[in-house]
């Protein structure tokens, strides 16, 4: 187990998740069950199995933060009451105070191996992605989420060169997952973007005809490459998979059975 005494994980959770449809009416997307166990109780398990204590787990909460809150009393939580009209990245600088320290930022409606948590923590790069070379046997009979919707990456070994959804599936080296890592260096890098975004873009459109309010944590990422931030990436073989519609829901128990599972993994549910 790698022991991690710096970072904070931060799991950005505010969303309903409206494409679950009635999954969400009464629970956030984060605490829909896969598998017979709410996502968030996977995300914790992952993030554990990298050393991270479920104290110092900081939960962005949104709708129905009442329930989580009291199911998950142990959290660390803060809110987004922006919720309804920002996106993942404005959620996750809700959490800023938390964050300059590095982090290991995690989306809240996935589920995935702690394999891939160990090999961001123990990566020596500043800024890297986890990222799912094994991404597009999910989307063979995923008709309500297309491969268009992926957010892809571009890379050279594991230089990430670019990270976005409209990166054609061929030339893509794999899905990013949405759990990255930041150091204390990589942290002050993001925090900096962020920042000089909302300066020059704040009230109007930012990338690819999206506002900076509904931008996306990769919209940050690869403005931050363009720049010539250096990201990198560590891989999975296909021990992930996004919860975003009723299909997913169906489809979920196949995926997860038919993911490779290395000998760091046999541990492991």
């Amino acid at each position: 187990m790698v022991l991690v005494h710096f970072m904070r994980p931060v799991v950005i959770g505010a969303g309903r998740g409206r494409r679950l449809g009635p999954e969400t009416d009464d629970v956030p997307k984060a605490l829909v069950p896969v598998m017979g166990r709410p996502m968030l109780d996977w995300i914790l398990e992952a993030l554990g199995a990298a050393g991270f204590a479920r104290r110092d787990v900081v939960f962005v909460c949104g709708y129905r933060a009442d329930v989580v809150r009291a199911r998950y009393a142990d959290l660390c939580f803060v809110d987004n009451p922006d919720w309804e009209r920002n996106n993942v990245l404005g959620s996750l600088l809700c959490a800023r105070e938390h964050l300059a320290g590095g982090f290991v930022s995690t989306y809240a409606d996935i589920v995935y191996r702690g394999s891939i948590v160990q090999k961001l923590v123990a990566s020596t790069h500043d800024l890297v992605l986890g990222c799912d070379v094994d991404w597009r046997r999910r989307y063979v009979d995923r008709s309500l989420h297309p491969e268009t919707d992926a957010e892809k990456m571009r890379a050279a070994g594991d230089r990430v060169l670019e990270v976005s959804r409209t990166i054609p599936s061929e030339q893509a080296a794999g899905e990013f997952i949405g759990v990255a890592k930041a150091t204390r260096e990589g942290a002050r890098a993001v925090l900096g973007a962020y920042d000089q975004a909302k300066a020059r873009h704040e009230e109007g459109v930012w990338r690819e005809g999206r506002t900076f309010r509904g931008a996306y944590l990769i919209d940050c990422f690869q403005a931050m490459i363009e720049s010539g931030s250096s990201f990198h990436r560590v891989d999975t073989n296909g021990s992930y998979m996004e919860i975003d519609t009723p299909q997913d829901l169906s489809l979920a128990e196949t995926w997860w059975r038919e993911s490779p599972r290395d000998a760091s993994t046999e541990a492991e549910r």
